[in-house]
């Protein structure tokens, strides 16, 4: 008797246990109301390294690389395919010494200057604001300017707002630009009032930069546009939430469209790694560092609430990704690193907390487009390659504009060393057309992960989805194997009813269609 009592208790055990490994998402279809904002895939691209100068631009009369203008074709093509919806220029630590107007004009009489933040090389403003505006018309992008606060002046801030906006005849910097050579503003919207204001920016206090914030934000606008542009003011550096709850504070809600965030995913800051010879530590390391995207998100989140209840103002996420040690043999001051499938989980992971909190979370930039940090397009003279973070976030971009479906997760942890963090990330939303997506990650380095996502208020008759993964973790794509991760179709997802089960590979992203 005694040994029966016992054999049910184990079989009662291990039904516990199974149990246990089934990871479980509840959608609630009829519960959606929140629009993701097309605004969070944006992209970054800084005057650092080979991303603007060898990276976008290549000068014009480059007989070796197709281009348009000097800038490449292929790069256009493929951002286009990535229906990116703003694009940040020209910084970064970069914007606070920039003096746009030595980038106009006739270039062989633009004055050089040194990039005194990345790596002390001399530019020839060879490529400056009709260059990058122009570049935005032919993606499909809003532009993003961040403006020079640091070291430049009111009046050259509202001179570029003219310059780029103003319609002929109707000032001296509107009639500059016609001789220049165009004619039409360009009605850019997206402004920040300098970066990173805490460091690189002018090393100020919060209250400091709040006044400065003020100043400039009363200028840039008038009776006749007043509602016409959206002003993002230089947000925290990752967890100090004093900065926020400064600025909320002290500048008022008529004044301000966005706040921005900045936080990098990394080993350490003091150690960063290799961006391709990592161990499983290292990789812990940083996912778990990328998960705290979400606490930020929350508690910055939290802060504006108090003093905008409505949610007018946005929160933007203007700099984020991974960061590792640069590539050997490259210079320290260019931060090129290779983009394996760590970066896609990074890249998985964030978008999601972003869809999850796209209430607040209105615009993000991933730092950055080509070349520097987590970017999504290599380069190497005439080759070009899209790296796993570059597929992850085409996949993903069937949430632009999309409304997100609240997701309630039981995940299973990924324990390594004693520590542990969710195993499974998740997203939903429905498109205008009815069709819903689900974006799935598995962060764990070696245990696939069985999912039972339940779905309320709709019914579906036929699912199908991408996945994106590799033999490695520590896989990448490169100049001589540039298709070694790519997208490919997912069959291990099944639909009954109002239940769907999943089954998803060790360090992979999938995303599901559902009709």
């Amino acid at each position: 008797m005694l040994q029966k009592i016992i054999s049910v208790s184990a079989m009662a055990m291990i039904a516990s246990a199974s149990l246990a490994q089934v990871n479980t998402v509840s959608l609630n279809v009829g519960e959606a109301k929140t629009v993701i904002n097309k605004n969070i895939y944006g992209h970054f691209a800084e005057h650092l390294g080979s991303c603007i100068y060898d990276g976008f631009y290549v000068r014009e009369g480059n007989k070796t690389i197709p281009n348009t203008d000097g800038v490449r074709n292929d790069i256009i093509d493929a951002l286009k395919k990535l229906k990116i919806p703003n694009l940040r220029w020209p910084g970064g630590c970069f914007a606070d010494t920039y003096q746009w107007k030595d980038g106009i004009g006739p270039k062989n009489k633009r004055p050089s200057i040194v990039n005194r933040w990345w790596g002390g090389v001399t530019e020839d403003n060879s490529f400056g604001t009709h260059d990058f505006l122009n570049m935005c018309k032919r993606i499909g992008c809003e532009p993003y300017l961040a403006a020079n606060v640091g070291s430049g002046t009111v009046q050259n801030f509202i001179d570029w707002i003219q310059y780029v906006n103003y319609k002929p005849a109707s000032s001296p910097m509107a009639l500059l630009r016609e001789q220049n050579g165009q004619k039409e503003p360009w009605n850019v919207k997206i402004w920040g009032v300098g970066n990173e204001a805490w460091g690189c920016g002018g090393n100020m206090k919060p209250d400091h930069y709040a006044n400065i914030y003020r100043q400039y934000a009363t200028f840039m606008t008038d009776w006749t546009n007043s509602d016409s542009l959206f002003r993002v003011a230089s947000g925290a550096n990752v967890d100090d939430y004093n900065w926020t709850e400064t600025l909320m504070r002290e500048i008022p809600a008529n004044m301000l469209e966005g706040v921005a965030l900045h936080h990098y995913s990394f080993v350490k800051w003091s150690e960063k790694g290799s961006a391709t010879d990592y161990s499983e530590e290292q990789y812990f390391a940083t996912m778990k560092t990328a998960l705290r995207m979400d606490e930020l998100v929350t508690k910055h989140s939290t802060i504006m609430d108090k003093y905008d209840p409505k949610k007018k103002i946005a929160l933007v996420v203007d700099e984020w990704g991974g960061w590792y040690n640069v590539e050997p043999g490259t210079n320290p001051g260019f931060l090129y690193q290779q983009n394996t499938m760590r970066d896609a989980m990074i890249a998985g992971v964030t978008l999601n907390i972003f869809h999850n909190h796209s209430d607040r979370v209105r615009m993000a930039n991933l730092a950055q487009a080509v070349n520097v940090l987590q970017s999504v397009i290599l380069t190497n003279k005439e080759k070009m390659i899209l790296t796993p973070t570059y597929h992850v976030m085409e996949m993903y971009n069937v949430h632009q504009d999309a409304t997100m479906i609240p997701a309630k997760i039981i995940s299973n942890d990924y324990v390594f060393n004693g520590g542990k963090i969710p195993a499974v990330s998740v997203s939903a939303s429905k498109d205008k057309d009815g069709i819903t997506h689900i974006s799935l990650v598995n962060i764990d380095a070696s245990k696939p992960q069985d999912i039972v996502v339940n779905i309320n208020g709709a019914k579906f008759s036929s699912v199908s989805g991408r996945v994106l993964t590799s033999q490695k973790l520590q896989d990448y794509n490169s100049f001589t194997e540039a298709s070694k991760i790519q997208p490919a179709i997912f069959r291990d997802a099944k639909l009954s009813g109002g239940q769907l089960q999943v089954k998803l590979p060790p360090f992979a992203v999938v995303v599901l269609t559902l009709k």
